[in-house]
């Protein structure tokens, strides 16, 4: 039997290269290969004798790089924003270690080192600035990125993410949520479980045939092992936890309505990110927000993102 959501996979990446983004592979070193979705005027014809491309032209546009979340990889996370960035921007769409195509034989699962590797892999593309925009997990390794690479990240928009998944914060969201573990709530293996998962992340009730549901489980989350290790590296002790001094601008773009991180945790974090930062909500919206109400969070992130080009012409 067909699996659905594969099927639409090929409608997908036709729209996102009409969008003007299509894939391109990036071997970072012996056994690891991370997955991208670059912009099509970087990618020039092979040259005569070689089979693919080789190289990638750097970017001429201002640079944005989307970081996915845990349950989808980056063009599924990211359809809606893709085609509303091309035309000002040069819009970049990694696969992080474990999703999509990318994978690594390396044994490190955290935050870290997909941050670092990642932004190798910008390197790769001839990426050298940017600003990241990270929704949940995806939030997480933007702040490392920022942290790691301040030359490199510009400024920063998160949605749905916190700095560092600390005891306390992965206890009380769990025990609030009604789930045992990250592993029961953000790797669901049934039915049940992903219906579960959406119930929580959207605010509004989303019903699909459990067909699609099924399909989307197959589809969507492979490297069961290599994830369930992403979410043990995830967590770290209360004590261990941080709080950078980021000189980099930094949005907090929030579904108002937000379960698994709440907007009070957001105004929170705003306060202790400091003067730097700000923070926009979007109502009627949870934790999906950039895919419940993508035209509304397409204007506040170009909002933002011009705010940014006319800071930078005016400096």
């Amino acid at each position: 039997m067909v699996n659905l959501v594969g099927a639409q996979k090929p409608l997908l990446h036709g729209l996102m290269k009409m969008a003007g983004v299509q894939p391109y592979s990036v071997e970072l070193e012996p056994g690891t290969v991370m997955n991208f979705w670059v912009p099509c005027e970087t990618v020039k014809k092979p040259k005569k004798g070689e089979k693919k491309v080789t190289h990638l032209e750097k970017p001429t546009k201002p640079v944005v790089v989307l970081v996915h979340g845990f349950a989808a990889e980056g063009i599924v996370t990211w359809q809606f924003q893709v085609g509303a960035l091309t035309k000002k921007y040069s819009v970049y769409v990694p696969d992080l270690l474990f999703f999509g195509d990318s994978i690594t034989d390396k044994p490190d699962r955290s935050p870290t080192f997909q941050a670092e590797y990642l932004v190798k892999g910008l390197s790769k593309l001839g990426v050298e600035k940017y600003v990241v925009v990270g929704f949940s997990y995806g939030g997480m390794v933007a702040f490392k990125m920022a942290e790691l690479y301040p030359h490199k990240v510009e400024a920063m928009v998160i949605s749905g993410s916190i700095l560092a998944m600390t005891d306390s914060i992965s206890v009380e969201s769990l025990n609030r949520l009604g789930f045992s573990s990250s592993a029961e709530l953000l790797l669901p293996n049934s039915v049940k479980g992903l219906k579960a998962l959406l119930s929580v992340a959207a605010h509004k009730k989303l019903w699909f045939p459990d067909r699609l549901y099924k399909d989307y489980l197959e589809v969507m989350f492979t490297n069961r092992k290599e994830r369930a290790e992403l979410l043990e590296g995830l967590v770290i002790s209360n004590k261990d936890a941080t709080i950078p001094s980021f000189p980099q601008r930094i949005h907090l773009l929030w579904g108002e309505e937000d379960q698994i991180f709440k907007h009070e945790l957001a105004h929170s974090m705003k306060e202790q990110l400091g003067e730097n930062t700000t923070l926009e909500g979007i109502k009627k919206a949870g934790h999906l927000v950039h895919l419940e109400r993508p035209c509304v969070y397409n204007r506040c992130l170009k909002r933002y993102l011009a705010s940014l080009l006319a800071e930078k012409v005016n400096a």
